[in-house]
Order: C-alpha cells, then structure tokens, then sequence
C-alpha cells in the first residue's frame, strides 16, 4: 500500500530532440509525467520516490555527441540516484514503504554472468534514467543504502562509488593495503580516494590546480593523501614515481586509451590499471608494442563496466562498517528545477567530486 495521496502527474527532465554532436550540442528541459498509481504495480515492482540525483560524466557526454553507446531520443537522463520506497507489488518482500534505496546502472548487469551486452538496458542512456520525481523499477534491480548517509550523499554511490570500488578490487588493493594512482578529481577519483583512506591504502590524485590539491589532502591525516600537478609535471611515471619509487599498484584510468603508455609506466610489478572512464576520447596514437611492457611487469589493464550489484551491495557494506562520510565528495548541489544549470556546471570541468540535484 502506499505511503500517502500520490500527485497525478510528476515532474522530470528529459533530453531534447536531435542528434548530440560536439558542435551541436543537445540540452535537458522539463517534462510533466503520470505518476503510476500504486493499484498499477506489478507483483515485483517498487515505486519509488526520488530525493536526490547525482550527476556523472556519461550524463553530459550524451548531450555533446561524446558517448559511445546507444542513447534514446527525448530520454530521461541520468542514472544514480537515492529514493525513498513509496509503494510495492504484492510479491515484494525484501523492501518496504520507507526503505532508501538506488536502482543498479544495468538492468541486466545484476551477476556478472549475464549474456550479451552489458551496455543494454542502462539508466540515462537507452532506458529512461532517474531525473524524475517518481519512477517503477523491479525489486531486483534495488539496493539498499547506507543508513547512515544523507540522501545527497547516497546518490554519489551508483556509479562513482561502485566504479571505484571494482577498479580498487581488481589490484586486489584491499589485501595489498599499497597505493593507487587516481587520475583526476572527479567523482570516481575521490570515492576511490576515500575508499583508500578507509582501507589503507595510499592514493595519489592529479589535478592541474595546486589549490585544489592542497584542500584534498586534507581530506586525511598529514602525510596520507599524496598528488601532484599533472600541468606543471607532465610526466605521469617520473611524478608518480618520485612520490612512490616502486610505482603504483593500481592506475584508475579516467583519461581513456591516450594515457595507457604512461598508465604501463607508472605500475610496480604485478600492478593493474583499471581503465574506467575516456575524458580524453576514445582513439589514441601510440604504438601497440607499448603493451608488450605488461608482459615484462607481469601487470595487466582491466576494462571496469561500472560493477554488479553483488559489487553495489558490498561497497554499500563497507562504507557502513566504515561509517564513511561522502560530504567531502559533494561539490555542490542544485535545485531540481536547475537541473540544466547543474549539467552546465559539471560539463565545465570546475568541479571536484560530485554535482548532486536535490528534488
């Protein structure tokens, strides 16, 4: 049953009509619903009440014609958020009025064991995402949150937090407890910076702004976190290494395929660069042997498509046992009805950490 009188209609955002490309951008502008009744719900189906939605680089990829992957026209976009159960089916039985919770990314990426595609069925992307006052998902596809977190916070989880705990755990960092190159200060970068002050590892984070490096490392006790100015130290392994002289066990990626060679360079033996994000495009113009150098390190590149949601309920797992704060992530946050300006800002690139819209 639900919670209280459910509004007819509900607001959201979707995309505007058109082909994105780099010079023709697209933009987002508000769209009036039906809001489903809880008489509608399918057995299995939860609704849901969104509070807060936090935004990611894929989101404003997809308005200027830089996503790789298959994009709905006039979508609704986005795809992490943190809501409030309102209602349920009559076979649900794991989550109730109340509840906080978040849709996985990939409705079909729930094991790891699916076949097909992984990048089918994604929120924001081919299926209507989470800009929306109200939506319907299927009770498998939920994930409890955190309790002790604000509903602002949660949001940050879905992609930035999952996607910087599997490239974490795939240098098997957790049982190394050494150290891990975060290349930028974006949202993965800092969850995965403070994933590592909590698991004791040591991150090393890029910026090309002193400034902003110094407020970061204060983030951890004196000493913790390192980082250097990749514009005034272009070199990525000679910085890397002068701050670690083994090299680093794990690369987060973020730059895509253009820095792989440097990625190979900056790794110990045994390391991983965990490739997660293409900020600088998808093409590159080094020389294949380049990657002959994971052979004589015994290192490897793992591609990271987010995470299942066995890895979202895990890394929910640890930052409660943790009681890890995700305020530090929050760069800023916007008004629903500024939802466009809140894409502008991210697109920008003045952020560090997360841009979060609160409905």
């Amino acid at each position: 049953m639900a919670a209280s009188p459910l509004p007819t209609t509900y607001r959201s955002f979707r995309r505007t009509a058109g082909i994105a490309t780099q010079d023709s951008p697209l933009s987002i502008e508000p769209a009036t619903e039906p809001t489903p009744s809880s008489s509608s719900l399918g057995a299995h189906d939860v609704l849901l009440r969104t509070h807060a939605v936090s935004l990611n680089f894929r989101d404003v990829a997809m308005l200027h014609g830089r996503y790789p992957m298959p994009v709905a026209s006039r979508g609704v976009p986005t795809s992490d958020c943190a809501a409030e159960v309102i209602a349920v089916g009559s076979a649900v039985t794991k989550f109730q009025v109340g509840d906080r919770v978040s849709p996985v990314i990939g409705l079909k990426y729930l094991t790891g064991e699916e076949e097909g595609s992984i990048f089918e069925q994604l929120l924001g992307g081919d299926i209507d995402g989470v800009l929306r006052e109200y939506a319907v998902f299927e009770d498998r596809v939920l994930v409890r949150l955190p309790g002790h977190l604000s509903y602002e916070e949660a949001s940050t989880i879905p992609i930035a937090g999952l996607t910087a705990w599997t490239a974490l755990k795939s240098g098997t960092l957790f049982d190394k407890k050494k150290s891990a190159l975060l290349q930028g200060t974006g949202g993965v970068s800092m969850f995965a910076l403070l994933l590592s002050l909590a698991g004791g590892i040591t991150p090393i984070i890029t910026s090309s702004s002193d400034e902003k490096l110094a407020a970061i490392k204060k983030l951890g006790p004196a000493g913790a976190v390192l980082g250097y100015n990749y514009k005034t130290n272009p070199d990525q392994s000679a910085a890397v290494k002068a701050l670690v002289p083994r090299g680093v066990d794990v690369v987060i990626n973020n730059r895509g395929p253009p820095s792989i060679p440097q990625d190979i360079d900056a790794l110990t033996n045994a390391g991983t660069v965990s490739l997660v994000g293409f900020l600088e495009g998808v093409t590159a113009d080094w020389d294949p042997s380049v990657l002959l150098g994971l052979i004589g390190k015994n290192a490897n590149i793992v591609g990271i498509a987010c995470g299942t949601k066995i890895d979202f309920e895990n890394v929910n797992k640890f930052i409660e046992e943790k009681k890890i704060r995700l305020e530090p992530l929050i760069d800023r946050v916007f008004a629903f009805d500024d939802s466009k300006a809140a894409f502008e800002y991210l697109y920008s690139g003045k952020h560090v950490g997360k841009v979060v819209i609160k409905l």
